[in-house]
């Protein structure tokens, strides 16, 4: 009865909040979603411990526990059932996802204390927690699909929550439309996995994959090539993680995610939808083993998207953006695991990431709330005298994301051991695709660092900018120096300057803080042997629910000493950039963006994949819409076709009106014309003669 609570109270609590709010008031429907997660937080954990620390699941054989829901689909041979499938894997993310959202949860009762529809927030949020439990307790294909469509539905309902700002209606229309694109990818995948392995069910798949090592790869027939069918599947399935993990071509929707509320995008950046890809992977390292050129785009995807998106974070302005693009980079850290095969380090970094890019996000919005729903950075600035608590805690957290510690010890922040063992798992993976991933990953945790330090310095250190804006660079056309900055529609600024009004965040908002603190402290290294460092110990955890290449965990722990420094160098080294730049000689930035306009501009537009896929697909498609609409449909269907006809209908029956006068003689004049029309023809004929 555990694992049915800590799925189904979430979709209780979404029932409640959604069917009956109005009738049973906001704060109810706040306290019952509420309540609801708590639970189903405390049981995910009554549930982990045992597996994390040697005990393993009650009742599980196998390191497996299977609960029967109902008889799901029976057509054919198919006999499909609903199962929730619960191992290692999935009790790690139903302690991230039930957490995080639970936290989130309480947040949001101070954070949306003056939104008018607090009931229908709270509903999206449970509904959202309940999808993403359904992703990762299923035990086949098509479960899982559902839950990954209604995360995807869930995350819409999130974005355009403020459904009267056309940017909120565009931000969410944006993230559903890139992610269709992943999902028909992910779906193609499905039905090739059940084509090429003849079941839907995940032991089943995985056992005939498993069996190709001794009977040979399949091979699909595709015009005149043979192509891998492995490759081919494993490739399809990982486009629809490109899009539910915004990874590099299908990111541009993550950024545009900022508009819903903030508590929405700590929900979906850290512990949900973001995650829901990296997960899948890791579900499927059956399948993506049997292919080596899978794998490597995997990886070569993965590191690309850390040095992009930490590119495009430099020069972000807006607080929730730069945390957004470091989600993106970090995501791109955890792909690079997985297709190193580390795919222990891979979860380690989601389980960390979730509770120090949570807190951040948080944090985000305890600043914004603190200065009246500012959200630009350049118009902050010695806020650490207003909200010292939050500045203490988006510390922890920035701590956590530069991966501050000492290689070789037991003191470091979360990320600094999820984060590293990537890294050096990338180098022991070796060659060109090694080598370039452990590189661009090296770079992208400089830039990590700095951008991260950037924004604590521009927020809490200095002196007040609220007053006038004071921007890095030559000072643009409005519109370009940072088109997407928007503040969150709650309430009004108050009398006078934001930074004079300031204020620290309730209890309600500041409680979820500390427990993500203690998460963003304390997880890494409480949980570092039995993800990383000890293979025995990771064979044990996992317990066959991920698969664990012994050469790469072997290979990393055995790198070379600077490779183990490299990380931590980089990191010290973007942290005196920053204080340097914002600190020490805060004229620098806009010195250097004056100089380099044309690379300013190139980052800022996130090197242009928004007008560039305006270009190659928006406006195409607009332009199809139209002549559809316009000369199809418009002008052939129905001018020509329904409407033309109509007339020409109209028209004959005028005509016969128009004989139908109703005198009598008319009608004998017309009788006469027609027998001397007949007796003509006769004649004419020899017919009377």
């Amino acid at each position: 009865m555990i694992i049915q609570a800590i799925v189904f109270l979430p979709l209780v609590g979404a029932l409640v909040a959604g069917l009956l709010g109005r009738a049973i008031g906001h704060r109810p429907s706040e306290f019952i979603t509420t309540g609801l997660l708590l639970i189903a937080a405390v049981l995910s954990w009554v549930v982990f411990i045992p597996v994390a620390f040697g005990g393993g699941l009650a009742g599980g054989e196998g390191g497996v526990l299977k609960v029967e829901v109902m008889r799901w689909i029976q057509v054919g041979d198919m006999d499909l059932r609903w199962i929730l499938r619960v191992d290692t894997l999935t009790a790690i993310m139903l302690v991230v996802v039930n957490t995080v959202s639970a936290l989130v949860h309480l947040y949001s009762i101070g954070y949306m204390s003056e939104d008018p529809h607090r009931s229908r927030f709270f509903a999206y949020l449970s509904l959202f927690t309940f999808a993403m439990l359904m992703l990762v307790t299923a035990d086949n294909f098509l479960q899982m699909f559902f839950g990954w469509e209604g995360v995807g539905l869930a995350s819409y309902l999130l974005i355009g929550f403020w459904y009267t700002r056309p940017s909120a209606n565009a931000a969410a229309m944006k993230a559903f439309i890139v992610n269709r694109v992943g999902d028909f990818g992910f779906i193609l995948g499905i039905f090739g996995a059940f084509m090429v392995l003849g079941h839907i069910d995940f032991d089943s798949a995985f056992a005939v994959a498993g069996d190709f090592a001794s009977t040979g790869l399949p091979v699909i027939r595709f015009l005149s090539w043979n192509v891998d069918a492995m490759t081919v599947i494993c490739l399809l399935l990982f486009l629809g993680a490109m899009g539910k993990s915004a990874q590099f071509l299908l990111h541009t929707w993550l950024p545009d995610a900022m508009e819903g509320p903030t508590p929405v995008s700590a929900l979906i950046h850290a512990a949900t939808m973001v995650t829901a890809g990296v997960f899948m992977v890791a579900r499927l390292s059956p399948l993506f083993e049997t292919s080596p050129a899978a794998l490597t785009v995997v990886i070569v995807i993965g590191a690309i998207t850390a040095f992009f998106a930490a590119t495009v974070g430099l020069v972000q302005n807006d607080i929730k953006r730069v945390i957004a693009y470091s989600t993106c980079s970090q995501l791109g850290y955890m792909f690079v695991a997985l297709g190193a095969g580390a795919y222990s380090a891979g979860v380690f970094h989601l389980f960390t990431h979730a509770f120090f890019k949570a807190l951040l996000f948080l944090g985000a919005g305890s600043v914004i709330h603190a200065m009246h729903h500012e959200q630009d950075m350049r118009n902050m600035g010695g806020l650490r005298k207003k909200i010292p608590v939050t500045y203490a805690m988006m510390l922890i957290g920035t701590l956590a994301l530069t991966g501050v510690g000492i290689p070789g010890t037991n003191f470091g922040f979360a990320g600094f051991f999820s984060k590293d063992a990537i890294i050096e798992s990338a180098f022991a993976y070796g060659g060109n695709v090694g080598s370039f991933a452990f590189w661009l990953l090296v770079i992208a945790a400089l830039f990590t660092s700095f951008y991260s330090w950037r924004l604590v310095h521009l927020t809490f250190h200095g002196s007040p900018r609220d007053a006038q804006h004071h921007g890095e660079g030559p000072h643009p056309d409005p519109a370009h120096t940072d088109p997407e900055s928007h503040d969150e529609p709650i309430g009004g600024h108050a009398h006078g300057s934001a930074y004079d009004n300031a204020h620290e965040s309730p209890n309600v908002m500041l409680v979820p803080l500390y427990v993500l603190a203690i998460g963003a402290v304390l997880s890494g290294v409480v949980f570092y042997g039995v993800f990383f460092a000890d293979l025995a110990q990771i064979e044990s955890f996992f317990a066959g629910s991920i698969h664990v290449d012994h050469e790469i965990i072997e290979g990393a722990h055995h790198v070379p000493l600077w490779v183990k420094w490299s990380a931590t160098i980089s990191m010290i080294i973007g942290f005196v950039a920053a204080w340097y730049m914002y600190i020490r000689r805060p004229e620098v930035p806009g010195r250097l963006a004056a100089t380099n306009p044309g690379l300013y501009r190139f980052l800022l537009n996130k090197w242009y994949f928004d007008e560039l896929y305006d270009r190659i697909f928006v406006r195409p498609a607009l332009w199809i819409g139209n002549a559809v609409w316009k000369g199809f449909d418009d002008w052939l269907i129905d001018d020509k076709i329904t409407e033309g006809l109509g007339r020409r209908v109209q028209n004959v029956t005028s005509w016969m009106v128009r004989l139908q006068s109703g005198y009598l003689y008319h009608y004998a004049f017309a009788m006469l014309i027609g027998i001397a029309a007949l007796l003509t023809w006769a004649i004419a004929a020899g017919g009377l003669i």
